[in-house]
């Protein structure tokens, strides 16, 4: 029997997958206040390393990149030996694991900030978003505070120190978090983007923070372990048009003349966008769009199923598919797919904060199912 192509190995980078299936980049908020990851994340991420890819939750690039309390950091000493651990239970288990390096620009608040000024955008109008403040109240965005012309170099700069950390602390790669409406994303869109000078206006311009991004990340990392997060007409934290697509295009281009190990795509309906059907996949613009600029490996996230990513694997869209929720709530998730047997529910009150419960307590399978 044939097996499926989502069970199957693929290349990306420098390394083999033993499947199709990308843990993505879950943000779960049990972190200590201080940014060091904890034991019981060493534990969540250990169960988990039967995916063919685990990507960390966002990862805070430096005390000025936070906008959540709860979320991991990897601009210190005492981070990066927290995630140290993470990556040796995952290896010592037979996993493979990236860490998403994470800057939320306007997506934060004064109290989050470490001198309580205003948190970093593009431009100082303020984004339609709420955030959460350091008492964990969600109120509306703040004004954010413009980046002056000197301090984008800044801005690469801690993405390539996060990078340095990532790799010292034995992630196999970095993930570059361009999407959801955090900074990076922030200098794509029109609506956030105001700039008059070479980081706003055109498309290009728009997409060249992106690009230094990558550079200096790839300068400290290498092209075949450093990747790219974006979500292209993504409704989360930001409005959108298709006029933002030429800034999206420059990233991606840029991202493949680099020879970057994957690109991964969050679909419009992951995001809040309206649904546009396509075929029998539903909508699946991203991917469509994007594969036929980008020459390396395509990770699609967005409300997949093992029978539609399957089909979709089939018809060429992407070459590897992200199960949010089928992780979090399934740490064995390619067994269950492989053994085609039910999967947890998930339980929604639980992700974000809190402890073992809805984290470290979902079930396996049984060592008897595993035999039968």
């Amino acid at each position: 029997m044939t097996s499926p192509l989502l069970l199957r190995p693929l290349n990306i980078g420098a390394m083999r997958l033993p499947n199709r299936l990308v843990m993505p980049a879950l943000t779960r908020l049990r972190a200590g206040p201080d940014g060091v990851p904890t034991d019981l994340m060493r534990d969540y991420y250990a169960q988990r390393a039967s995916a063919g890819l685990i990507v960390t939750e966002c990862t805070m690039v430096s005390p000025q990149a936070r906008g959540l309390l709860g979320c991991p950091g990897i601009y210190n000493e005492a981070q990066q030996q927290g995630w140290s651990k993470v990556s040796e239970a995952v290896h010592a288990a037979g996993g493979r694991i990236f860490c998403q390096l994470w800057h939320a620009g306007a997506a934060s608040h004064p109290t989050l900030q470490p001198d309580g000024g205003a948190p970093v955008a593009p431009s100082e109008n303020r984004p339609p978003l709420d955030v959460f403040t350091a008492s964990g109240t969600r109120v509306p965005s703040d004004p954010p505070r413009a980046l002056e012309l000197n301090e984008m170099a800044g801005i690469a700069e801690q993405f390539a120190t996060a990078a340095a950390r990532a790799l010292a602390a034995d992630f196999d790669g970095v993930e570059i978090h361009g999407a959801n409406g955090y900074l990076l994303e922030q200098f794509l869109r029109r609506s956030t983007n105001r700039r008059s000078d070479e980081y706003g206006g055109s498309g290009p311009n728009r997409g060249r923070l992106v690009r230094e991004v990558i550079d200096a990340v790839v300068e400290v990392a290498g092209a075949e372990w450093t990747s790219l997060r974006l979500s292209p007409w993504g409704e989360l934290n930001l409005p959108v048009g298709d006029d933002d697509m030429d800034s999206y295009e420059s990233a991606v281009l840029h991202a493949s003349k680099r020879g970057l190990a994957y690109l991964h795509l969050i679909e419009p309906r992951a995001s809040g966008a309206p649904v546009r059907e396509h075929e029998a996949l539903g909508d699946v613009r991203a991917a469509t769009v994007f594969r036929e600029i980008f020459a390396g490996p395509l990770i699609s996230a967005g409300g997949w199923t093992f029978e539609t990513a399957e089909q979709a694997s089939e018809a060429g869209v992407a070459d590897a598919f992200a199960f949010g929720r089928g992780f979090l709530a399934n740490p064995d998730l390619p067994e269950r797919f492989r053994r085609d047997v039910p999967l947890n529910p998930y339980n929604r009150p639980t992700f974000y904060g809190g402890g073992a419960a809805g984290y470290v307590d979902y079930p396996s399978l049984d060592a008897s199912s595993l035999a039968g």
